[in-house]
């Protein structure tokens, strides 16, 4: 893999985020229920972080010489809270194996700062996604 393509991926991570915001900004404010009000809360506090993710997922990409991209995927509409949360825990799931793989591209490419810029993204979506197992009961 060459630079070029690292920052593709980095930016497909960055649309990823992107959605994250969207999707999360929706659930917290249509999801109803007494036993959802913890993990609205929760994603609130998943919101500030997404954005903070997005934020250094731009930097880096400018950083690598690129430019970030603007896009924001298909948000898919739910339901009801249930598939609210699963649509969150399916999205930070593919977001954490995501950022697992990018951590060790940035080793192997010899980008040793890109990579520890990214472990707090991935130490965040690894909570993210527990979070949402715990809310969901898995």
């Amino acid at each position: 893999m060459d630079k070029q393509a690292f920052i593709a991926l980095l930016n497909e991570d960055l649309e990823s985020e992107y959605r994250s915001i969207v999707q999360y900004t929706q659930h917290a404010a249509t999801i109803k229920g007494a036993e959802y009000q913890p993990i609205v809360e929760e994603m609130r506090a998943h919101l500030t972080q997404e954005l903070e993710h997005a934020s250094a997922l731009a930097e880096q990409i400018d950083f690598l010489g690129g430019v970030p991209s603007v896009k924001v995927p298909p948000i898919p509409d739910t339901p009801d809270g249930a598939a609210a949360l699963r649509l969150d825990l399916e999205l930070e799931e593919t977001q954490l194996v995501r950022y697992r793989e990018r951590v060790e591209q940035a080793i192997e490419l010899g980008l040793p700062d890109v990579a520890e810029a990214l472990r707090p993204l991935l130490q965040q979506t690894q909570d993210h996604v527990m979070d949402l197992q715990g809310a969901l009961g898995r």
